[in-house]
């Protein structure tokens, strides 16, 4: 059986999901949804606190809570599974796998790995879905020193993240975002039928014995947003 918080959750996505409510819509308060529900405003809290933290939601501090944008968020701040952030908003994840190969690095590539050039590097190209409809583009360059076993993974089953996360534990990660333009194949890719702008993520990542991945991420601006929060004490 499920925890209250968890059917307030469910209930909350569900009429969303259905368009009852959409976009800036106020929901219901804590304590209308404890007593619609017959429990304590600490329950219904929880519930409204981790849709909020899920981006679902946004609560205004007077105001209520209302429905966020539809277009689905990462942080800024710390590296999540993208399956994990489309389950925390009510969706269905999947993906599809492109290609999964092994190939000779090229310069750019090798610099960014900390290889030799010419040398045997893996490569993914996935895409991340979001109720089968495309979220994300992932081209991914890993150091099979730190995964060798990568290309027999299943990624419609354990995403490139969750595996390497397991076999080599992350201790550093650098990232930068930009606007770009999609070129053909990503449109195609992304199914978008004309060349809206797009959000780039270029992210390396390292364990304790070196650089273990080099990664392109790119999102339909309509879809997918970055943020964080940050918390100053004196």
């Amino acid at each position: 059986m499920q925890p209250k918080f968890a059917l307030i959750k469910q209930h909350i996505i569900d009429n969303i999901r259905a368009y009852k409510w959409q976009e800036n819509d106020r929901v219901p308060s804590e304590n209308e949804l404890a007593e619609q529900f017959q429990v304590s405003r600490m329950t219904a809290r929880r519930a409204l606190t981790e849709l909020t933290d899920a981006g679902v939601l946004n609560r205004s501090q007077g105001l209520g809570t209302f429905v966020a944008s539809f277009k689905s968020q990462s942080s800024m701040l710390e590296i999540r599974n993208i399956a994990d952030e489309v389950a925390d908003r009510g969706g269905k994840y999947s993906c599809t796998v492109l290609t999964l190969e092994s190939m000779s690095a090229i310069a750019p590539i090798a610099i960014a790995l900390g290889v030799e050039i010419n040398s045997q590097v893996y490569r993914s190209v996935l895409v991340h879905n979001d109720n089968e409809q495309p979220l994300q583009v992932e081209e991914r360059f890993v150091n099979p020193k730190q995964a060798p076993h990568y290309l027999q993974q299943d990624f419609s089953q354990i995403t490139p993240h969750e595996y390497l996360t397991q076999v080599a534990p992350l201790t550093e990660a650098r990232h930068t975002v930009e606007a770009i333009s999609p070129n053909a194949e990503v449109c195609q890719w992304l199914n978008l039928f004309n060349e809206e702008p797009c959000l780039q993520m270029i992210r390396r990542t390292w364990s304790a014995d070196g650089i273990v991945s080099f990664a392109r991420l790119i999102s339909p601006g309509s879809k997918y947003r970055l943020g964080g929060h940050l918390t100053f004490r004196r």
